[in-house]
């Protein structure tokens, strides 16, 4: 790989890595304004993604660990995952009924860091990587295209599911009284 390429795929990952690495930080540890765990699992509620608990340790985990992955360049076709499935989550859930652009709360910025994590997980790490160091090179692109098809299929799942058996929780027990 030439140094240019190899230079080109560092910055990008480090500019998706600590993007989302911070984005992570602000909700598993209430750093760079953000409101930590509780305000996470908060935020979890709002959205109805349910068991809220759970997907605000996943949220915050994700992205905090998925961006430290990125941005180092382990695991890469892999790691990307993580931050992908969050923007994905985030456009459907938050910014999509919003419109595109970002300046009235819509998509724009979230897509961008989506397809970051695509090119990324398409092309691998470069050179200067950790995957390139410990010489981790699973197939091209295979590994990463199976691993969004699982992703996607995954969020299809797990999210409706979650909303359902947190609607039938609430259901009074014995049903409805007539009178």
């Amino acid at each position: 790989m030439n140094a240019l390429l190899a230079t080109g795929l560092l910055l990008l990952r480090l500019t998706l890595g600590l993007i989302i690495m911070a984005h992570g930080a602000q909700k598993l540890f209430g750093l760079f304004g953000g409101h930590g765990l509780h305000g996470t699992q908060e935020m979890m509620n709002r959205l109805g993604l349910q068991p809220a608990p759970f997907w605000a340790w996943v949220v915050a985990l994700g992205e905090f660990g998925g961006g430290l992955l990125v941005a180092l360049g382990l695991l890469t076709p892999l790691a990307v995952l993580l931050p992908i499935g969050s923007m994905l989550v985030a456009i459907a859930r938050v910014h999509w009924a919003k419109g595109f652009w970002n300046s009235q709360g819509g998509f724009e910025f979230n897509l961008a860091l989506l397809m970051m994590g695509v090119v990324l997980g398409l092309t691998g790490a470069g050179s200067f990587s950790l995957d390139q160091v410990l010489n981790f090179a699973p197939p091209q692109p295979l590994t990463f295209l199976i691993g969004l098809v699982v992703l996607v299929v995954l969020l299809l799942i797990l999210i409706p599911l979650g909303s359902a058996l947190a609607r039938r929780s609430q259901e009074p027990a014995g049903g409805t009284a007539h009178s």
